[in-house]
């Protein structure tokens, strides 16, 4: 007796259909898109304004030219107005990140009481009003004799930038998986040696992301620095500021596309961190 042959025919599968619902999120994307244009757009109009050939703002512009961007390189008051602000924002940078990682590391592995009202206090600065925290801080730093002061700027920079490193690390610590630190113990690491070889690389992302947002933050900031500025200390968007309100020629728009770019690529850069952490995790 033989066996019957195998049946090697297969089962016809339908035809794919389309993903519905993708489909359905088109206008979802579509009136995204548009908001983000509407947002963009005219913040985007200051570029092509830093290339005009004439000394006004003109748009659009009749002709080209690289001018402007050569007068605010080689003005005093615009070249030492970006020092001083590169100068500022890499200190908030270093203090900023190490405060405010010590604070996610706090919130996340403390037991104690009263760590929502902290959570709070640290994220207040992103929710108070800029202007009454300008206010504030101008009145005490003029008890304390900082206005005008690098100091000055960079505590209240510092303050400014804390929630934006706060935010990420916290994060990224509670995605970390402390068991790594339990097994570091286990093979006789103290817990600053399991931090800084096991815990601080796995979250390092995280800290790269605050860094970046709180260089941001100092490097765009306006509000508190108008109120903590001097003649001798004045950061490019206070000069922007006053530029304006002396003359308006196209050299802000040249400094306005140097911040708009440089703000673009960190927050970028930024963004992709966290989403490398996510994923990785």
């Amino acid at each position: 007796m033989t066996a019957a042959p195998a049946d090697t025919t297969t089962a016809a599968r339908p035809p794919a259909r389309p993903d519905r619902a993708r489909l359905r999120l088109l206008p979802l994307w579509a009136f995204c898109a548009l908001v983000g244009a509407w947002l963009v757009l005219p913040a985007l109009v200051v570029v092509p304004l830093s290339f005009t050939d004439k000394a006004s703002l003109a748009f659009p512009p009749t002709g080209w030219s690289t001018r402007w961007y050569a007068n605010f390189f080689t003005d005093p008051q615009w070249s030492r107005s970006l020092l001083d602000s590169l100068t500022v924002a890499l200190a908030v940078t270093a203090t900023a990140t190490v405060l405010g990682t010590a604070a996610a590391l706090g919130l996340t592995r403390a037991r104690i009481g009263g760590l929502p009202l902290a959570q709070g206090a640290l994220l207040a600065p992103v929710i108070v009003p800029g202007v009454v925290v300008a206010i504030g801080m101008y009145g005490l730093f003029l008890q304390l004799r900082l206005t005008g002061t690098f100091f000055g700027f960079l505590m209240a920079h510092t303050v400014l930038a804390l929630p934006f490193v706060v935010i990420p690390v916290t994060a990224a610590l509670r995605g970390f998986d402390t068991r790594y630190e339990q097994a570091a113990a286990v093979m006789g690491a103290g817990r600053l040696t399991a931090f800084r070889t096991v815990t601080l690389p796995m979250i390092a992302p995280g800290v790269a992301a605050g860094a970046l947002f709180a260089f941001v933050t100092s490097f765009d900031e306006v509000v508190v620095s108008l109120f903590v500025q001097s003649p001798y200390l004045r950061t490019l968007p206070v000069q922007m500021y006053s530029s304006v309100t002396r003359d308006t020629d196209p050299t802000i728009a040249a400094a306005a596309t140097l911040i708009i770019c440089t703000t673009t690529a960190l927050v970028t850069a930024a963004a992709l961190l966290m989403s490398r952490r996510s994923h990785a995790g």
